[in-house]
């Protein structure tokens, strides 16, 4: 006879007190951090029933299950209400994946060990940016891994966004109308260029030279359709938070670069796209153009977080289902995330913009999002910005790092505009049209390459 010792209502309980005390550690049994610091896994930090979606559910779902329509219901309290109302009134479905604990897995390795490394070093300044304890720019990893409030949640996914020094991704993106029929599609590449927090052991020091009073530089130009083709933007993001990056966009029809508004943070990259540039990677503006940060929920939640990568399918794409085409999201696998840290943020910086606040769904194990929600100025649901990502592992292919790690990466993402019920569904793909591929940590200098005005001509000429 097994004795538990703690009943279905010890967790629920204990996530309840952390949230309305608006502090505390993650983890339940004991703290997360110090759990994966000693033994690489978050398994000692929570009860039973948060490690297993069968026990959780007393039986009611298990591994391998499909939830569709019929079945969304007895995992209501552990998805968001965008996610429940696709399931429930749109055809959308998942299937549920084992948990897996092994903190290995949910980074890419050179940023996991940077973490490990200057753990108890980030602090912030008077003016709320992230600083070393000896008063230098962040050196790479995750700078609050056990957050403490929303303050440290969003700096954990705004100063690097991808986990990598540098990356390229071929991004695919369809949108799909409320008829559930492809509307627009586009191919694009998706640059990014860390300034600051390098983590790479070919890097000479933890920032680029010359680029010390930057975060970031970040590239997209769009190699599909014939008409918006060599269509391209360049942003720079300065290391103070509170400064609204660069921005510059190449036009083919006018054949030059120009300075664009960059505080116009919520209007779509291209017609009939849900993507904005606040959107990315949940945190697609300087922290400090944001406020008033606070925790609202801890709890356990399905993500998307491993087993993600398809490299046996057409340019790694996921399958489709729901809509009324069977078109209209990915068919993919979730499972149980002991927890997740939910915080809300306010665009104080953008007076006119038409949000009201953004909701973030944060797994407590690596601080990436897995969710977000933004609203509308009248405080209504406006769009769900949703990803999933792993190892790049899948059966007997495996994608490595230079000392022969597995790698690490985002997959898939999908934007619902819920209002209108549009859906922009993208994945990173192998490659997309015009020849180009993804790659992580590349051997190349992307700065000249991809990154300053005379290259947004070259490329799109």
């Amino acid at each position: 006879m097994h004795i538990r010792k703690f009943d279905f209502d010890y967790s629920r309980r204990q996530f309840a007190h952390k949230t309305a005390a608006a502090v505390g550690s993650a983890g339940l049994l004991g703290s997360l951090w110090s759990e994966i610091c000693r033994a690489g896994d978050a398994t000692r930090a929570y009860p039973d029933e948060l490690l297993d979606i069968e026990t959780f559910t007393k039986g009611r779902i298990k591994v391998g299950d499909v939830i569709d329509s019929d079945s969304i219901d007895l995992v209501q309290d552990l998805v968001d209400p965008i996610l429940y109302q696709e399931v429930k009134q749109d055809g959308r479905k998942f299937f549920i994946q084992p948990s897996e604990q092994d903190i290995e897995t949910m980074y890419p390795p050179y940023f996991l060990d940077a973490t490990l490394r200057h753990q108890g070093m980030a602090k912030f300044d008077d003016a709320g940016n992230v600083y070393t304890t000896e008063g230098q720019p962040w050196i790479g990893g995750v700078p609050f891994p056990d957050p403490q409030n929303g303050f440290e949640a969003i700096a954990n996914i705004t100063l690097s966004w991808g986990r990598h020094d540098k990356a390229m991704y071929a991004i695919p993106a369809v949108t799909v109308n409320p008829e559930g029929v492809e509307q627009f599609e586009y191919d694009f590449i998706w640059g990014e260029q860390q300034c600051t927090g390098l983590v790479h052991p070919d890097a000479e020091g933890p920032y680029l030279d010359g680029h010390e009073d930057k975060t970031r530089m970040q590239v997209i130009w769009f190699t599909h359709t014939q008409d918006v083709r060599g269509h391209a933007f360049l942003s720079y993001w300065h290391y103070d938070q509170r400064v609204i990056p660069d921005l510059w966009g190449y036009l083919p029809n006018f054949k030059r670069v120009r300075r664009f508004p960059a505080n116009q943070r919520f209007e779509p990259y291209l017609p009939g796209m849900n993507l904005f540039l606040s959107d990315a990677w949940s945190s697609g503006d300087p922290m400090l153009t944001w406020g008033n940060f606070r925790i609202i929920h801890r709890g356990p939640f399905l993500g998307s977080t491993h087993g993600q990568w398809q490299p046996g399918n057409d340019n790694w794409r996921p399958e489709l289902v729901g809509g009324q085409q069977e078109q209209s999201y990915f068919q993919v696998g979730k499972s149980l995330i002991p927890e997740v840290i939910v915080f809300e943020g306010e665009p104080v910086g953008y007076p006119n913009a038409p949000v009201s606040k953004r909701r973030i769904f944060l797994d407590a194990r690596n601080m990436g999002a897995v969710q977000s929600i933004t609203y509308d100025r009248n405080g209504d649901m406006w769009k769900s910005f949703e990803g999933g990502g792993g190892q790049r592992i899948a059966g007997e292919q495996t994608m490595q790092t230079s000392d022969g790690r597995p790698e690490w990466s985002w997959c898939w993402g999908i934007s619902h505009d819920i209002q209108r019920n549009n859906v922009t569904r993208f994945h990173h793909g192998k490659t997309c049209r015009g020849n180009w591929n993804s790659a992580l940590d590349p051997n190349e200098d992307m700065v000249t390459e991809y990154m300053t005005q005379q290259a947004l001509l070259r490329m799109g000429i």
